[in-house]
């Protein structure tokens, strides 16, 4: 039986990339989503090109949804060998506004959101002594600042530290636990013009990053799919940075 491997937030961007390249590794992929009709459609195309997948909506926000979205795809397939903890949301607030239920919105789904789905599935890892879990930051995790992003900044921080956390208390157990920081990618987010670049704004950052361009959602998924692989076998706790050279050539 091909490996499973569970991604949130597969319905668009990063998240349908990284379905894509793993069912082309041969990967059975469960995509999950809030986004129905996308997480769907993402399935179907993978299946449609030869490929296995399913789509299961999940609500990263639910720890009874994370439960049993794990529980039905351990019961179906037998074991989840990987998981990909994409989901996430990026909500401009300015301090004045940023209220206790903005910044919990957020946490709930950047950082509280991976563990939820991580946690149900942690102990069929371990009596399989083998499994790896890949966690999406951002470069605004790991080094910048977001003006008027204070939340999302502490948020993708935070993913930085659970990585270390659980890649050490895992170690043992077989399961390696890592993540990936972005830079600025091609998605509808960064194109929002009211929650982040916009269009034009994409277009000017590619002028002052070393490539010359803003990254696709591909890019970041060929990664992910490095962490998930034997490559990969001896690398855990690390948050990779993609993101074309931007962080090494602004100064």
């Amino acid at each position: 039986m091909n490996k499973t491997v569970l991604i949130t937030g597969a319905g668009i961007g990063i998240g349908r990339a990284t379905a894509l390249a793993f069912a082309a590794a041969g990967y059975h992929v469960v995509v999950s989503d809030i986004l129905e009709k996308e997480g769907a459609n993402v399935a179907e195309s993978i299946r449609q090109g030869g490929g296995s997948a399913e789509f299961r909506r999940l609500d990263v926000r639910s720890t009874r949804e994370a439960d049993a979205v794990v529980a039905a795809v351990e019961n179906d397939r037998g074991a989840i060998d990987c998981i990909v903890a994409n989901a996430g949301i990026a909500h401009k607030v300015p301090l004045p506004a940023l209220s206790d239920d903005k910044w919990d919105h957020t946490f709930d789904i950047d950082l509280k959101g991976i563990f939820r789905v991580v946690r149900p599935a942690l102990p069929g890892m371990k009596a399989r002594r083998s499994g790896a879990i890949v966690c999406l930051s951002s470069i605004m995790g790991v080094a910048y600042g977001w003006d008027q992003h204070v939340h999302y900044s502490a948020a993708k921080a935070g993913v930085v530290g659970l990585v270390r956390g659980l890649a050490v208390e895992l170690a043992r157990d077989g399961i390696r636990v890592n993540g990936v920081a972005p830079g600025y990618i091609r998605t509808a987010q960064l194109l929002s013009k009211e929650h982040s670049l916009g269009p034009e704004g994409a277009d000017k950052a590619g002028e002052f990053i070393p490539m010359g361009r803003i990254g696709e959602p591909e890019d970041i998924a060929d990664v992910i799919l490095f962490l998930a692989s034997n490559a990969a076998r001896y690398m855990t706790g690390q948050t990779v940075v993609v993101d074309g050279g931007l962080l090494v050539g602004r100064y």
